[in-house]
């Protein structure tokens, strides 16, 4: 199954994810396989896997094990957040930087 392919990829099992988390990933399959994934789509699906794993972080009976293994999941998230949002961040510097310079000349 290709969810299982890429679970396994990322170290992961279909069941070790939370009911949300499968949920979520489930309905961002239905829509690969439409042809339907979109930068914008991706961003909403890790923001949606980054908030369920805060909530789980929140909880206080967590084990040592499962704590770590939450915060690994959460900064990776963070990470792809941050990789996915730099050419945007980027774009609106270099925009910025243009409309200054063109603010310069015409003053």
């Amino acid at each position: 199954m290709i969810i299982d392919k890429l679970l396994e990829k990322a170290g992961l099992k279909y069941e070790d994810l939370n009911p949300s988390e499968k949920e979520t990933l489930n309905v961002w399959m239905e829509a690969l396989q439409k042809g339907k994934v979109n930068i914008t789509k991706i961003k909403e699906y890790l923001t949606s896997m980054r908030e369920a794993v805060e909530r789980e972080l929140t909880k206080t009976d967590l084990g040592t094990k499962q704590d770590i293994f939450l915060k690994a999941r959460l900064r990776n998230y963070l990470l792809l957040e941050a990789f996915l949002i730099s050419p945007e961040k980027a774009k609106e510097q270099i925009e910025s930087a243009i409309s200054g310079i063109v603010g310069k000349k015409v003053t």
